[in-house]
């Protein structure tokens, strides 16, 4: 199990950086494409994390709208909705808020010192959980990891984005920009995402237009580029549709400028596809052939590329040497489960440069704890 969460941020602001406005209503700076990319988010994660003064505040539902997203979860035996999960060093909260309504799973971690007056507000509403004097948040992400939490959503206030960006326990930031200002006179009267504390450059990993908004996506987390890259790669992993003959890998290519040119999992567009075969079939111009920046990217796997396979006639070795990729970073050997291949190996006897990672690879291999058990 890894030691804590892949920890995603996600917020929409103002083209002048607030978070809201300075009226009693809630500023929805969101539009309907926008809301609906959230949902599709919100389906892909385990938990959906929101500080106590937003469920005072916003009231929110936390639940996936789309049925059709609840249903996939089913199907892959996951709750039909993600674990809500709040703190609170007061312990005033209001069990008649939407967060605490029945659908899904609630945890509250909860500051010592005021354990006993939760207790007494919201008795069995939600699961209460004691996380220290002062309340810590290094403890939630182990508590949520133990409970089998692999991807948080962390929602807001503002307060807490910036608590989990200032103290480095972020590994991505989606941040939706609406195209209008706020322009508040008094900054104090509105939030912003204000870091109690210095944070490192952040890495771009996508720009998008959602609508009328401008969806923003950085990678974060310790390291540079290639384990942030490579984090990623992990997590579009998790999406591979159930599969008990075939492992769950995700795979994305940068370009030279650290530009991503395509993303792919396994099972992404046909039942067999190799997640390295789907992001480099994307880069395939029609009788052009292959994106000519190929020949100077580097293709992060979660799995090394296969050296040899079952189900189809050409490996992933063999499309990344014709593509003419340079480089290749993975997390995770693959296990001699489906063929021994031996992928690291032949892409450097191409002359491929190939880093090898295996600080990830436990997060790799518990998206296959299925196929391999938790300790394999």
């Amino acid at each position: 199990m890894p030691p804590r969460p892949y920890v995603l941020l996600s917020c929409a602001v103002s083209a002048d950086g607030y978070l809201d406005d300075a009226s009693p209503r809630r500023l929805i700076l969101s539009g309907p494409a926008d809301l609906d990319r959230v949902d599709e988010v919100r389906a892909g994660c385990d938990a959906i994390l929101v500080g106590a003064q937003t469920v005072r505040t916003d009231n929110p539902r936390l639940l996936i709208r789309d049925p059709r997203r609840s249903a996939r979860r089913a199907a892959r035996g996951l709750a039909a909705h993600p674990i809500r999960v709040t703190l609170t060093a007061s312990g005033d909260l209001d069990p008649q808020t939407r967060f605490f309504a029945p659908g899904a799973l609630r945890l509250v971690y909860c500051a010592t010192p005021a354990l006993a007056r939760a207790r007494a507000r919201l008795g069995d509403s939600a699961v209460l959980i004691e996380a220290g004097d002062p309340l810590s948040v290094d403890f939630m992400l182990s508590d949520l990891a133990e409970r089998g939490v692999l991807r948080l959503m962390v929602e807001g206030g503002a307060r807490l984005l910036g608590a989990f960006l200032a103290a480095g326990l972020a590994d991505e930031l989606q941040l939706a920009v609406a195209p209008f200002f706020v322009a508040v006179p008094d900054p104090k009267t509105a939030p912003r995402l204000d870091l109690p504390g210095p944070a490192g450059p952040m890495t771009l990993a996508e720009i998008r237009r959602v609508g009328e908004v401008a969806l923003l996506r950085y990678l974060l987390g310790p390291g540079g580029p290639d384990e942030r890259f490579l984090r990623w790669a992990v997590e579009l992993s998790r999406l591979c549709p159930p599969s008990d003959s075939a492992f769950s890998v995700g795979a994305v290519i940068v370009g030279e400028e650290g530009e991503v040119l395509a993303t792919g999992f396994s099972r992404e567009q046909e039942d067999h596809d190799h997640a390295e075969e789907v992001a480099l079939r994307k880069l395939t111009q029609g009788k052009l052939g292959l994106d000519p920046r190929l020949r100077h990217a580097t293709l992060y796997s979660s799995l090394v590329p296969c050296g040899a396979r079952a189900s189809r006639p050409v490996t992933c070795v063999r499309h990344i040497v014709a593509a003419g990729v340079p480089r290749v970073v993975f997390a995770w050997r693959e296990p001699r489960l489906f063929t021994d291949g031996e992928g690291a190996e032949q892409l450097r006897a191409a002359g491929v440069a190939v880093t090898e990672l295996p600080g990830l690879a436990g997060r790799a291999r518990a998206v296959n704890a299925h196929l391999v058990g938790s300790g394999a």
